[in-house]
């Protein structure tokens, strides 16, 4: 939850109540209710305590987190509370002896969701005019047992976007074009100066912004180069034997082979070939860069753990990889098994040139002139994102694919998964670019059922 400074002094602070799972996703969380208190239930601790171990993001903030309480010393945590700085609300640990009895009454198991609540419904009671409580969760099942029980509860909104309809698409389409600068855009050396254009350029005009132009007589894809100088004209580029079929890929390989483009991201849904594309933009730019990683998160469906699968590691994460082998195979599939472009992905993968692993895996890596390719990026969350951006060395370039309106996290949505996180925050940057793909290619009977079902 993002709360806004009280507009009037004398308004009274409000007190929160978090969720364990708002620390896994925000270890830093604490700090961000300003002139507010904060209540963590020791039952949160405990649950914590169980995600000390482990290489993902969620076992980082537990063990951050920890640290955090650590460097507090005193008693005072635990009764009337620590000041978390000047013009900051007090944090303390509230110890709840057993469920409320209004609590048990209603729910009869004795859970750590049940005690959270019973936690808020006791300084709710508690407090009662001093100071509005607020529980603050993830999980939208504990928000609303909440409100049934009167206690107002609110999801964690610091890293969340307005909306995800008005999310930058990376993209625009101006009609009626001024021919003269058509014309020129097809000879060369293929661009013209923006000096009188940007006006031109409707709605806003951002570094690495793609562009259909056109008019009555002619149409042209371009390009708004990084320093908005120049308007550069977006060839149909054939990538590793895939080809672009439609404007909006063209403009996705055009950012994925350019050089001076070292953060990119494809949203798109299912079949519009962003992985594809990805993987292929990689190959095509093998020789600038080290190694191809690519990743993605394992989330399993249905919320199950992947430990119901029955094998080794190894066996129980094959299905999350398979279809980034299924891609590969389809731009190796593009030459003949005889071809050097076929027996080159081979030899790539023999070699560890081109990786393909979970994203756990490979996170404690150098990505010193990587290409990185993050698939399925609407199931990171913000502080994921950040973590795989800021590790990016000297050389490498980073791009992330997903769908935000396909989401298998249990905590993420479409506004506060890290792929809408990053486009939201990275717009108009220099060194980045995003292209939304609309249109389905994988077939028409694909295209249908993404549509209607």
């Amino acid at each position: 939850m993002a709360v806004k400074k009280s507009v009037s002094s004398k308004k009274a602070p409000k007190t929160f109540i978090l969720d364990t799972n708002v620390i896994l996703h925000d270890a830093s969380s604490i700090n961000m209710f300003q002139e507010n208190d904060v209540i963590v239930p020791l039952t949160v601790i405990e649950e914590l305590d169980h995600f000390k171990r482990g290489s993902q993001v969620i076992n980082l903030n537990a063990r951050e987190f920890a640290r955090t309480l650590d460097s507090m010393t005193g008693s005072a945590l635990f009764n009337g509370g620590i000041s978390m700085g000047k013009n900051r609300g007090k944090l303390r640990i509230a110890i709840a002896k057993g469920l409320n009895p209004s609590i048990k009454n209603v729910f009869k198991d004795d859970t750590p969701d049940h005690r959270v609540l019973s936690v808020a419904f006791d300084w709710k009671e508690k407090l009662k005019e001093k100071s509005q409580v607020i529980l603050v969760t993830k999980d939208v099942n504990l928000r609303m047992k909440a409100k049934a029980l009167g206690i107002l509860a609110e999801d964690y909104t610091t890293d969340r976007v307005k909306s995800i309809e008005e999310l930058y698409s990376g993209k625009g389409i101006i009609e009626n074009f001024d021919d003269d600068v058509l014309i020129k855009l097809f000879k060369p050396p293929y661009e013209v100066s923006t000096a009188k254009l940007l006006k031109r350029l409707n709605g806003e005009a951002l570094p690495n912004k793609y562009y259909i132009l056109r008019n009555q007589s002619r149409s042209v894809l371009a390009n708004l180069d990084q320093n908005k100088e120049l308007l550069r004209k977006v060839d149909k580029t054939t990538v590793y034997g895939i080809t672009p079929r439609n404007a909006e890929q063209s403009f996705a390989v055009d950012s994925l082979i350019n050089p001076r483009i070292q953060l990119v991201s494809m949203t798109g849904k299912a079949g519009t070939g962003k992985t594809l594309l990805a993987l292929a933009g990689a190959l095509h730019v093998k020789k600038s860069y080290r190694q191809i990683f690519i990743a993605r998160p394992i989330v399993p469906l249905s919320n199950k753990d992947i430990g119901y699968l029955p094998g080794d590691v190894e066996s129980k994460l094959a299905p999350y990889m398979q279809p980034l082998w299924d891609n590969l195979k389809v731009i190796q599939d593009q030459f003949p098994e005889n071809d050097k472009y076929h027996q080159a992905i081979d030899t790539m993968i023999k070699e560890e040139k081109l990786v393909i692993e979970p994203l756990s895996y490979i996170r404690g890596r150098s990505l010193q002139r990587i290409f990185f390719i993050v698939d399925e990026a609407q199931n990171l969350t913000p502080h994921e994102v950040k973590t795989i951006i800021t590790r990016a060395g000297e050389g490498a370039k980073v791009v992330f694919t997903g769908d935000i309106y396909q989401i298998d996290h249990p905590y993420l949505d479409g506004q506060s998964n890290g792929l809408s996180y990053l486009i939201d925050r990275f717009k108009g940057q220099r060194l980045y670019a995003h292209i939304n793909l609309e249109k389905g290619e994988r077939s028409e009977l694909a295209e249908l059922a993404s549509n209607l079902l």
